[in-house]
C-alpha cells in the first residue's frame, strides 16, 4: 500500500507585490496563475494520486476572475482528489471564491473550523481536513485522535503552525501530532520549506511558499513531492521555477559600480535584487547611478546606501589607555606583515577590536 501525492501551500495568488510598479505588479499576478499550470505539470510528471493545497492559496477573500477561471480549469484537468483547505488568507465564507465558483467533483474544500474526513476507499485512504471561517483558528489539533482502520492511511491537510502554542493559526505540538493517529501531516502557514519531519508515527512537512513575493521570502520556492506508506514516507522538495527575490551585500573598492558587476551571478534578468553597499567610502556612492546603470540586468532591483564614511585607524594609537595600547600594539603588527593577505587581517583586526571598545558593530 503506498501513495504517491503533491503537497502545496500559500501560493497567495492575486497579491499586491507593493514595491512594483502597476505594469509589473499586474505582469507578476499573471505569473503567479502560470504556477497553477506548472503545478498540473508535476501532477502529471510525478503521476500523482491526490493533490493537497494547505491554505492561503489565494491572498484574499477575493480573487480576478481570471485566477478563479484558471483555478477551476486546471483541477478540473488533473483527473485527481485534490483537497483545499482554506487558511487565514482565504478563509472560507459565504461569499468567498470557494463559495461562488463551480468546482469540479473531484475537488472538496473543507468548510468547517473542525476535523472532518473523506474516505477514498479504492485509494486506502481517509483525508483529515477543516478550513478556517475567519482570519484566525483555534488549535484544532488539540485532543483529537482518529481512531485507526486496518490498512487505512490516515492524512491530514491543515493550515497551522508547529511549536507556537500560542500562534492565532491553528497552534500545534509534535506531541498533538503524534497522538493524532495520522500517517501524515500536510500543511501550510509558514513560507520556508520544512522538510520532512516526524513525531511519533506521523509524518508532517510545510513546504513554504511556491513563489518569493518579497525580500522576506528570497531563494528558490516549490512545492513537495511525496510517497507514503504505512511503514515509511519520503517527501522532496520540487521548484516551481518562478521569479526569485534577492538580497545581495556587496563591500565597495574605489568604484563601487565596478565592485556590483564583479559581485553579481551570472543571470539575474528573470529576478528582483534588492542590492545594500557596504564598507568605507570617502564620498558617499552615487546609488541612483548605479540603479541607472544596473536596472536592464533584472526585472527589479533597488540599492541601498549602507557605507560609512572612511576613517583613520590608526589617528589614537598616540593615546593613553587601552586603545592607544591596542592600536600602537597592531601597528607594530602591520608593520611586520609578510604580505597583503596578512596586512588586510589586521586591519580587520583593529576594525573590530575598535568596534568592540566602542560598543558598536562593524561592517567588515
Amino acid at each position: 500500500m503506498s501513495i504517491r501525492f503533491l503537497h502545496g501551500a500559500d501560493f497567495h495568488l492575486d497579491s499586491p507585490f507593493d514595491g512594483l510598479s502597476g505594469e509589473k505588479a499586474a505582469l507578476r499576478r499573471r505569473e503567479q496563475r502560470q504556477l497553477l499550470e506548472r503545478l498540473g505539470e508535476q501532477v502529471r510528471k510525478w503521476d500523482a494520486q491526490l493533490l493537497f493545497l494547505s491554505g492561503d492559496l489565494l491572498d484574499s477573500t477575493n480573487a480576478y476572475g481570471e485566477t478563479g477561471d484558471m483555478l477551476r480549469t486546471v483541477l478540473a484537468g488533473l483527473g485527481i482528489p485534490v483537497f483545499i483547505a482554506p487558511g487565514n488568507h482565504d478563509w472560507y465564507r459565504r461569499t468567498s471564491p470557494y463559495a461562488r465558483l463551480a468546482f469540479s467533483e473531484n475537488v472538496h474544500i473543507f468548510t468547517r473550523p473542525h476535523l472532518e474526513p473523506v474516505g477514498l476507499r479504492e485509494l486506502g485512504v481517509r483525508v483529515w481536513g477543516a478550513g478556517y471561517t475567519d482570519n484566525t483558528c483555534p488549535p484544532l489539533l488539540r485532543g483529537f485522535q482518529a481512531e485507526k482502520q486496518p490498512g487505512i492511511l490516515d492524512i491530514l491537510v491543515l493550515h497551522g503552525e508547529v511549536g507556537r502554542p500560542r500562534s492565532p493559526y491553528c497552534p500545534m505540538g509534535e506531541e498533538e501530532l503524534a497522538a493524532s493517529g495520522m500517517d501524515y501531516a500536510a500543511l501550510g502557514h509558514v513560507h520556508t520549506f520544512s522538510g520532512l519531519r516526524r513525531a511519533g508515527n506521523c509524518y508532517y512537512a510545510w513546504p513554504g511558499c511556491p513563489e518569493g513575493r518579497g525580500f522576506d521570502e528570497c531563494g528558490e520556492k516549490g512545492i513537495i513531492r511525496g510517497e507514503l506508506t504505512g511503514e515509511s514516507c519520503r517527501a522532496e522538495f520540487v521548484p516551481l521555477g518562478g521569479r526569485r527575490y534577492q538580497r545581495l551585500e556587496v563591500r565597495v573598492g574605489e568604484d563601487p559600480l565596478e565592485s556590483v558587476l564583479a559581485a553579481l551571478p551570472e543571470d539575474t534578468r528573470r529576478d528582483i535584487y534588492r542590492i545594500t553597499l557596504t564598507g568605507e567610502c570617502a564620498a558617499a556612492p552615487d546609488v541612483m547611478g548605479i540603479q541607472s546603470a544596473l536596472e536592464g540586468r533584472f526585472f527589479h532591483l533597488t540599492v541601498r546606501d549602507g557605507t560609512e564614511p572612511q576613517r583613520d585607524l590608526w589617528a589614537r594609537r598616540e593615546e593613553d589607555g587601552l586603545r592607544g595600547q591596542f592600536l600602537r600594539r597592531m601597528y607594530r603588527r602591520l608593520e611586520q606583515a609578510r604580505d597583503e593577505e596578512e596586512r588586510r587581517t589586521v586591519i580587520l583586526a583593529v576594525r573590530a577590536g575598535l568596534a568592540a571598545m566602542e560598543g558598536r558593530e562593524d561592517r567588515l
